[in-house]
């Protein structure tokens, strides 16, 4: 029996990317002849957006980046449009932009119930195509419900603010590896991949961790 890879992801939420990078990802791992492990981490790309932003996502940005809005609306254009490609059907204008800190709070207690990965993809579909408010504590439970978690147990891991301090790790993490934006895939602890890349360079870092793994048990 060959040891799974074990990739380590950092991402956020409110990334557009991270989601995209999710299915280049899977797409990779599908074409892959050999198991693997995901775990997700923490990453705020912005973390003084306000629990309650009033405005459009393009609004947020064009604040936010100090971008113009005509090259924000482009981009965003530009961004749905790749999402598509993926079978991904965002709806940009009705983002609600938020703070993203409870929502990775949610996530550690996921991860420490075995259900991070559901839980990982429902706030993604809720964000981007459904609109969900993912700064709110009953709407983090109610999605979290949706991927399986107890909705109590949720409901006071949040109100206590149990994963501050995970959270706070993983950021931390992210520093010591250099790690700037997200997504970024720590492949078997050896190889990092920035972006979201075409499936072929995740099927190509696995292949690759997974034969360096192969030599070390059979030298």
């Amino acid at each position: 029996m060959t040891t799974p890879v074990h990739v380590d992801i950092w991402s956020d939420i409110a990334c557009p990317w991270c989601y995209i990078g999710k299915r280049r990802f899977e797409a990779g791992v599908a074409a892959f002849d050999g198991d693997v492990t995901v775990t997700y981490h923490s990453f705020e790309l912005a973390p003084d957006t306000p629990v309650d932003f009033e405005g459009s996502a393009a609004d947020f940005l064009s604040q936010h980046k100090g971008m113009p809005r005509e090259q924000v609306e482009q981009m965003l254009q530009q961004v749905t449009a790749i999402a598509r490609g993926v079978g991904l059907d965002y709806d940009l204008d009705a983002v609600h932009q938020t703070t993203t800190l409870l929502a990775h709070q949610s996530l550690h207690h996921a991860r420490e119930q075995g259900r991070q990965l559901e839980l990982v993809e429902r706030l993604f579909e809720a964000y981007f195509v459904e609109g969900r408010h993912v700064g709110k504590v009953d709407e983090l439970v109610a999605l979290g419900a949706d991927a399986g978690l107890d909705a109590g147990e949720l409901r006071a891991a949040l109100e206590d603010d149990r994963y501050v301090g995970a959270v706070a790790a993983d950021l931390d993490q992210a520093r010591a590896y250099g790690i700037r934006g997200v997504p970024f895939y720590v492949i078997g602890g050896r190889y990092g991949v920035s972006g979201a890349q075409r499936p072929e360079v995740f099927t190509q870092a696995l292949t690759q961790v997974r034969q360096e793994q192969s030599q070390v048990r059979s030298s």
